[in-house]
């Protein structure tokens, strides 16, 4: 769940991007699961789940590094695009539940971005790296250098 006011609008980096409304200092909290709001699936029930659900739900969610689970936040949080060199975060020994927070200040108007490498096991997929019927997590042979035209294929 968004901890921080935003808004969706049109991005530079893809489609659409989720945008800072008030400016936000280093170290504040941006982004946490709130149980009830945000949906946490273990794998088995991901697979359960109807086409069309799954195919929207891995569209916007994340899966989970540590456990495989998908994280399918309530809100505006899935239009938080990629950047390798994010404005927000957690650090990689953070304890569960995991608080993303500022790495930096952030400017009002600013894209609110994250690296996906750091948390979501099915980064390359949303990349476009791997086949749009790949399973979940699948890794690319290789990793190509990300940019702008790899995105926009997306």
């Amino acid at each position: 769940m968004m901890l921080i006011e935003t808004r969706v609008q049109a991005s530079r980096i893809h489609g659409f991007g989720l945008f800072a409304v008030k400016p936000v200092p280093k170290g504040t909290p941006i982004w946490a699961f709130q149980p009830g709001f945000d949906h946490d699936f273990a794998p088995a029930m991901f697979a359960s789940l109807p086409p069309l659900a799954r195919a929207h739900t891995r569209w916007f969610c994340f899966v989970s590094l540590t456990d495989g689970h998908v994280i399918l936040s309530g809100d505006h949080a899935c239009f938080i695009n990629h950047s390798p060199n994010p404005n927000t975060g957690a650090a990689a020994e953070a304890p569960a539940p995991v608080v993303t927070t500022a790495l930096r200040d952030i400017a009002a108007g600013e894209e609110i971005t994250c690296n996906y490498y750091d948390y979501d096991a099915d980064t390359d997929w949303k990349l476009g790296l791997v086949a749009t019927n790949a399973p979940l997590g699948t890794k690319a042979a290789f990793l190509p250098k990300i940019n702008a035209s790899n995105l926009a294929a997306r």
